[in-house]
């Protein structure tokens, strides 16, 4: 009877360890919802372009400057859908949003995706946006990476495929915008709905 005391101890000393050290709020459904913004997005910018009357963006042009704005508005979306939800199911929980764990998340999190998009606005400057999609999924997949060490584990193999997507991209550009789709908007909604019925549903 003792023994089994002593592993259930264990175990649970064990679990306490892991809440600690990882931030595991993390919300399945903003994940879904991250990707149907970002193919409601990829929508719009594609309307944007065939009805501009060409096949390609030029970077000085006003139909270039709706399609950084789509961007944006998917990203902001995404955030505060992330930020709203993840809120949550923290209070749901009991645990607190913004701790040490949550802190080296965003921390670890943000240091490769601040690092990709700088260099991206570097080389777009440079009228060098040939690669641009390629890197955007690249950095995103190591950002997924490395707070994967923080947060809960699985995200890292969504990592894997964006970076994996991006290597993909960069050998064919031409297919950018659709691997683009797949990797934010698809990927996103295959992997939201993996983590909701895994650690959300009851």
């Amino acid at each position: 009877m003792e023994s089994k005391d002593y592993i259930k101890d264990i175990s649970d000393i064990k679990e306490m360890m892991t809440r600690s050290s990882r931030f595991i709020s993390l919300s399945g459904l903003s994940g879904i919802l991250a990707g149907v913004y970002a193919l409601i997005g990829a929508g719009v910018a594609y309307w944007l372009v065939i009805n501009s009357g060409r096949e390609y963006l030029i970077l000085n042009g006003r139909v270039f400057q709706l399609v950084m704005l789509d961007l944006i508005l998917v990203a902001v979306l995404s955030i505060l859908t992330a930020i709203f939800l993840t809120n949550r199911k923290a209070k749901k929980n009991g645990e607190k949003v913004w701790d040490s764990s949550s802190r080296r998340l965003v921390f670890n999190f943000l240091i490769p995706l601040v690092a990709g998009g700088l260099y991206i606005l570097i080389i777009l400057n440079q009228q060098k946006y040939g690669q641009s999609g390629a890197l955007m999924l690249i950095f995103y997949g190591l950002a997924l990476v490395n707070a994967s060490k923080y947060s809960i584990g699985d995200i890292r193999y969504l990592g894997y495929i964006e970076i994996g997507l991006g290597l993909i991209c960069a050998i064919y550009p031409g297919y950018g915008f659709w691997l683009w789709v797949v990797g934010f908007g698809i990927m996103h909604i295959i992997y939201g709905t993996m983590m909701y019925f895994k650690y959300e549903r009851k």
